[in-house]
């Protein structure tokens, strides 16, 4: 497989931390999704398989507004929040999925955890 590097890097990371953290009934996975335009973040039960919640900026009221990639990553930390309170959930484990907690990734978690997220 041709990797470049930075794919690489973020693969065998994620690789090393899946191998310890894994989503519970009690205490899902919450697994974020950064792609160059968008930002993607599921919660998810391993032991079922299953999504438990799920939100994007790809959702309508976030995509048409004129702000940067951060501020858009921010508004769905509050969303996933919002989602995983319907949903029951008040505790997750965070996977960052290999990229490193800065920028966009970082600005999702502190509003998921300002929305009442605890993880």
């Amino acid at each position: 497989m041709a990797y470049n590097k930075k794919e690489f890097r973020r693969n065998r990371i994620k690789n090393r931390v899946r191998k310890i953290v894994s989503g519970t009934p009690e205490r899902p996975r919450m697994s974020v999704f950064r792609s160059n335009k968008d930002i993607y973040v599921q919660i998810i039960d391993d032991r079922a398989g299953v999504t438990l919640a799920s939100a994007s900026s790809v959702v309508a009221d976030i995509k048409n507004q004129k702000v940067t990639k951060t501020e858009k990553s921010a508004m769905v930390g509050k969303l996933i929040a919002e989602r995983a309170k319907e949903a029951g959930i008040n505790a997750v484990v965070f996977d960052r999925n290999g990229y490193l907690y800065h920028g966009r990734i970082k600005s999702l978690a502190d509003a998921a955890r300002e929305g009442g997220l605890i993880f």
